[in-house]
């Protein structure tokens, strides 16, 4: 294995705020970074470049399976930059050329598992073939013809293999598709086959589930909505491919028009759903919009979104001292590790920087940056598939989303809630506690024994504009869950085990801004055990300067007598002390309608002013819940939504 002295630190030229206003980075910091990233990961190669053995975790799959990923994710990386600067990257088709042959090599005893052999190498074989048909006339055109048939047999592999109904289609379409344009077997029922999972998960509005679950995630932007626009790359005579043009180009321009909205202006991306150690891979459907002019955002907006999440992240601690990503969201946090994740798989995070592939002289690089919508003044936007509604404020530049549609679960499923997809808010400022059971954006019981309820399963009822607010509505039985330690590993849904039912339990969201009026109706109480309600507001860390605020609303509905602060003095992925306030009721919680109103906001020193009950002493239909600036909801409203 090869390794030496630290790498250089990553050194960036001088930020331009002509061409880039709002984040400084142009092509030349992209370029630089991917250089760096890839210099630091080769020192730990072996001496024939097919395996990395990068220091760090290892997956449920074993060492062989970790190095084979390290190195085509870094080739997938390797392949934008060579694509895009076929100039001054020859240095990096010679290296991994050296790879490729002895990767696939059957004489090697070092060799690559095939795709036939193990699950992962599924995975990793699209990122090689998505490498090679960038690159095709400077890498895969030059290789020698022994090389290119190893290959072609280690791809072969894949056919007739059965992969997981989910983002995983694409993995055996784009291996069988470059396949095809090699002259290597391929099979037309796998292709067919694979798209049609793919469109059988569309949801509408750009949107994809990962799955038959509602599985909303970033997935949606660095999957399904990045193939389709390489396979026009890759197979642009294919006439499945010419077909379906159109259709995925009108899909992923409209989940752009969502997508833009949900990121903040410091350059976070929303916090929400699985995989998060692939971090800027969040910028890669920004470049998929003008990889073929599939998008309604300018290229200045698409480049701000892009470089914002990449200047994001370097600045948080992303690339180590070793210039190496690390398993975690800011810097390391082995929390954060799933089953199947090792010390390559951050290296997803090549997907963001797919916009090198794209030459120097391309809109992209050269328009002016333009501001996000969050940036330009408070934005409300609802998101329907995943059932979200989204509050932006120019004040903070946070952007906060209040959740009623998602939990990687169907209606009724009984389990534990997922905590990167279940909770009832996601913003770009916090990360949700890791912990199942929480009062992170909770409305929850706690029995006698100090446990929390789950919501997963709930029935998703709705969104409205009511003209200047915003109104989202679910229900569901909670439920106890006792976790089986057996459940299987994490891939994204909640973990199973005995339930014990709760109460019945009704939440309307009413948004303005930084603000959420939280109403709940509880029914049930009377055939539940006993237990004591809670309703918790948003983490966030003691240093962070944010504040979470929770408090009950006067003169409305059952009491709430009872506050606290929920502390974990230890790391989290975005820093070492965790905070949620919360409220709830001092005793045994009854059946009856509740409100409190739960505050995220960037500002320290904003206005406590919050949501007021105005009671009418004349006709009480004419009762109305007042935000600060004299927007609302009369209470009639309020009652119709508790009663969905």
């Amino acid at each position: 294995m090869t390794t030496s002295a630290l790498p250089a630190a990553l050194v960036l030229p001088p930020l331009d705020r002509e061409l880039s206003p709002f984040t400084g980075l142009t092509r030349e910091h992209w370029c630089a970074c991917a250089d760096h990233l890839l210099r630091a990961a080769h020192r730990y190669a072996t001496d024939d470049h097919a395996n990395l053995y990068l220091p760090g975790a290892t997956s449920n799959y074993g060492p062989r399976s970790d190095s084979l990923e390290a190195f085509a994710r870094t080739f997938l990386l390797a392949s934008f930059r060579i694509a895009g600067s076929p100039e001054d990257t020859g240095w990096l088709v010679d290296w991994y050329a050296q790879g490729l042959d002895a990767g696939t090599n059957p004489a090697n005893p070092d060799r690559w598992p095939t795709p036939g052999e193990l699950g992962q190498a599924k995975v990793e074989a699209a990122s090689l073939a998505v490498g090679l048909a960038l690159t095709r006339e400077l890498l895969w055109d030059k290789l020698p013809q022994r090389v290119q048939e190893q290959l072609i047999a280690w791809f072969e592999t894949v056919i007739g293999e059965e992969y997981p109904p989910i983002n995983w289609v694409w993995f055996q379409i784009v291996v069988e598709m470059f396949l095809a344009s090699v002259g290597g077997r391929f099979s037309d029922v796998d292709i067919d086959a694979g798209l049609a999972i793919h469109d059988s998960l569309y949801r509408g509005h750009g949107w994809f589930a990962d799955g038959p679950e509602r599985a909303y995630d970033h997935y949606v932007g660095w999957a399904f909505q990045v193939y389709p626009q390489l396979l026009q790359l890759m197979a642009p005579e294919d006439p499945r491919v010419q077909a379906r043009s159109a259709l995925d180009g009108g899909r992923l321009a409209d989940f752009l028009d969502d997508a833009v909205h949900l990121v903040g202006a410091n350059g976070a991306p929303l916090v929400q759903g699985r995989s998060l150690i692939y971090r800027f891979a969040a910028a890669a459907p920004f470049w998929s919009g003008q990889l073929l002019g599939h998008t309604r955002l300018s290229p200045g907006v698409s480049r701000r979104a892009a470089s914002g999440i990449l200047g994001y992240f370097l600045e948080c601690g992303a690339v180590n001292r070793d210039g190496l990503l690390s398993i975690g969201f800011h810097g390391e946090f082995p929390g954060m590790k799933q089953a199947y994740s090792g010390a390559g798989s951050p290296y997803w995070a090549a997907k963001g920087m797919m916009g090198l592939a794209l030459p120097a002289e391309h809109p992209v690089w050269t328009a002016v940056e333009e501001p996000l919508p969050v940036e330009v003044g408070d934005t409300q936007r609802f998101i329907v598939a995943p059932g979200w509604q989204v509050d932006g404020t120019v004040a903070d530049g946070i952007v906060r989303v209040r959740n009623h549609g998602t939990d990687h679960a169907n209606t009724g499923v009984q389990v534990a809630d997922s905590p990167l997809y279940a909770r009832l808010g996601y913003s770009t400022a916090t990360f949700p506690d890791l912990e199942s059971e929480s009062l992170d954006n909770a409305v929850v019981f706690e029995d006698a024994d100090g446990r929390l309820t789950h919501r997963t399963g709930f029935e998703y009822l709705g969104q409205q504009d009511l003209g200047g607010v915003q109104v989202g509505v679910s229900r569901g039985t909670v439920n106890w869950i006792a976790i089986d330690p057996d459940a299987g590993p994490d891939h994204g849904s909640g973990a199973r085990g005995t339930a014990i039912q709760g109460p019945q339990v009704t939440v309307v969201s009413v948004t303005r801004g930084a603000m959420e009026l939280r109403l709940v109706r509880v029914r049930g109480t009377a055939s539940a055990p006993e237990a004591r309600l809670r309703i918790g507001g948003w983490p966030v860390d003691a240093g962070s300067g944010m504040v979470s605020g929770i408090h009950p609303v006067a003169g409305f509905g059952s009491p709430l007598e009872d506050a606290g602060t929920w502390r974990r003095d230890e790391p989290h992925p975005m820093g070492e002390q965790l905070r949620i306030p919360w409220i709830g009721t001092s005793g045994t919680a009854n059946d009856g309608d509740y409100a409190a109103v739960v505050i995220l906001s960037g500002e320290a020193g904003a206005s406590p002013a919050t949501v007021r009950f105005v009671p009418d002493d004349h006709e009480a239909s004419r009762a109305r819940f007042e935000f600060p600036d004299g927007q609302g909801l009369t209470l009639a409203a309020a009652l119709e939504f508790l009663a969905r």
